[in-house]
């Protein structure tokens, strides 16, 4: 049962590393994107409040956002753990999640910040819009996005870290190579890949 937060600044690698964490410890990979994805595809009702936000330019509220995350975590595949990929994004959602987890008798076992340097952050990036053709990921708005997330995400990091929660781990190299510094980390902590 084990129960991960994977944070890192865009750029960094989450995406794939929660791919390939997910699959060497036997839980699933819980993504707000693909959450959102999924209950805009199902027309949901929390699916359709989330789009009425995100139509306006919008964030999604955090009361739609722990909603739509505590319903996920009641999944059956999430009974044996989970790795949270992109939530909590605020402190309030730090709290709302606490209670969830208490309210079901886990808390988090481990926190891994992948970290990246800035410059290497933005090349990877600049190559990920042109490869994808995302014409409005330009070297400003991503310089923004790293500079929202220092803001938003520094304060949830100093809460984990104070409960001896965050491991850091070097997020560049090759998928492989980042990939094995992070078992290497969680397994320190006790935490195993899946047999």
């Amino acid at each position: 049962m084990t129960r991960l937060l994977l944070i890192g600044p865009p750029g960094a690698g989450k995406g794939t590393q929660a791919a390939r964490l997910s699959e060497r410890l036997g839980i699933p990979a819980i993504s707000t994107g693909d959450i959102f994805r999924e209950n805009l595809r199902a027309g949901t009702e929390l699916g359709l409040l989330a789009k009425s936000f995100m139509d306006r330019g919008e964030y999604v509220p955090d009361t739609v956002t722990n909603d739509l995350i505590a319903d996920r975590l009641t999944a059956a595949d999430a009974d044996s753990g989970f790795l949270l990929d992109g939530y909590p994004r605020t402190t309030e959602q730090v709290r709302t999640l606490d209670e969830f987890l208490a309210d079901h008798g886990h808390s988090l076992d481990a926190v891994v910040q992948l970290t990246a340097d800035e410059d290497e952050t933005v090349s990877r990036l600049l190559k990920r819009a042109r490869d994808q053709g995302r014409s409005d990921d330009t070297e400003a708005v991503i310089r923004h996005r790293l500079e929202l997330y220092a803001q938003q995400t520094e304060p949830l990091i100093d809460v984990y870290a104070d409960r001896g929660l965050v491991v850091r781990v070097d997020g560049l190299g090759s998928m492989d190579d980042v990939t094995e510094r992070i078992v290497a980390v969680l397994s320190e902590r006790g935490i195993r890949q899946a047999a």
